[in-house]
């Protein structure tokens, strides 16, 4: 098995010239290429490393781990189109929009790519199948219980998202209110976005607690997000008075939970959703069927089958506190 390539915008636009020639990798190698949000996020690196312990599993199989510098379509776009011409056997991508990258990605499929999403999912025409990491309606029930936990007499949440357009994000947030009449008393007052940028998220949570003085709790449903929510209320003096929520990394949160900052957060195990994909794209690239109905197999995480959307979830989110954060922050 190849060692993971780490590929930033720049080297991949300038590999794709060179990368036909190459000798460097046997014929009979399939190249997967995990195509994340942005270059530099913790949860996204940690799901690169469930993508090498599926290729070593899988045997003949290299990653390229690739994305671009900022959250951007476009620069998801230029990723896509250095890949086409790189030849790739397989793309496996969270995307930054659902829409702006299907034209790609259809050049893509219309070269023979393989062509899933997972994370944050693509429109049906742009892709073969969707993994998303849990259900919808499991992690929107989940973040709103999260913050209500810690408010027994009810009170005022905010929300900080990452993009406006990240599919993930907005369909968990229509689940999180659609709940909302199950917790007596936790009013959802706005909803802002951090563009999964740590400065910009610092900011949004700054104003949050400027606009609304009353508020009990940031929910950040972003691993981006919530980091800099708890950092924004630590540098504000309110450890006790807003408990900050959402999906995070045990490793980078561990801090906050230790403070107090956070009582408790969830994710899924990124490690597991990066293995998911890259057993699900190579499996669909050596012919697997990807149709409603389907069963297809995901090697230690068991298998899922497809809905009428291609779509399917990998497992339930886990919570994090006290307890258990010792346990896990070593290891994500």
């Amino acid at each position: 098995m190849k060692r993971r390539s780490f590929t930033s915008l720049v080297a991949g636009l300038s590999l794709a010239a060179g990368m036909m020639g190459s000798t460097a990798m046997a014929q009979d190698d399939m190249r997967i290429a995990l195509v994340v949000k942005a270059l530099g996020i913790g949860f996204f690196e940690a799901a690169a490393e469930g993508a090498e312990e599926a290729a070593k599993e899988l045997g003949n199989v290299e990653i390229i781990y690739t994305g671009p510098t900022d959250t951007t379509a476009e620069g998801q776009i230029e990723v896509i189109n250095a890949l086409i011409a790189q030849g790739v056997d397989a793309i496996a991508i969270s995307a930054n929009d659902p829409d702006a990258v299907v034209p790609a990605l259809k050049r893509a499929m219309d070269r023979g790519i393989t062509v899933i999403s997972w994370d944050s999912g693509v429109a049906e025409d742009g892709r073969q199948m969707h993994l998303n990491p849990s259900s919808t309606e499991l992690i929107g029930n989940t973040i709103i219980k999260l913050a209500a936990d810690h408010m027994p007499d009810g009170g005022d949440v905010a929300i900080l998202s990452a993009t406006a357009t990240a599919t993930n994000q907005n369909a968990w947030i229509e689940a999180a209110k659609g709940v909302l009449p199950n917790y007596e008393g936790v009013n959802l007052v706005t909803t802002v976005y951090g563009d999964d940028l740590s400065d910009k998220s610092y900011r949004e949570a700054q104003g949050l607690m400027a606009s609304y003085p009353d508020l009990k709790a940031i929910i950040a449903p972003t691993t981006v997000g919530i980091l800099a929510s708890c950092q924004a209320v630590t540098d504000a003096g309110k450890i006790g008075e807003i408990n900050v929520t959402g999906l995070g990394l045990p490793s980078e949160m561990a801090g906050c939970v230790e403070s107090g900052a956070t009582k408790s957060f969830a994710i899924w195990n990124p490690i597991d959703l990066g293995y998911s994909a890259t057993m699900l794209a190579h499996a669909i690239a050596n012919g697997a069927e990807a149709a409603p109905g389907a069963e297809i197999a995901m090697g230690r995480m068991g298998s899922v089958t497809l809905d009428d959307t291609n779509s399917a979830a990998m497992s339930d989110p886990f919570t994090y506190d006290s307890s258990n954060i010792d346990q896990f922050k070593s290891i994500f």
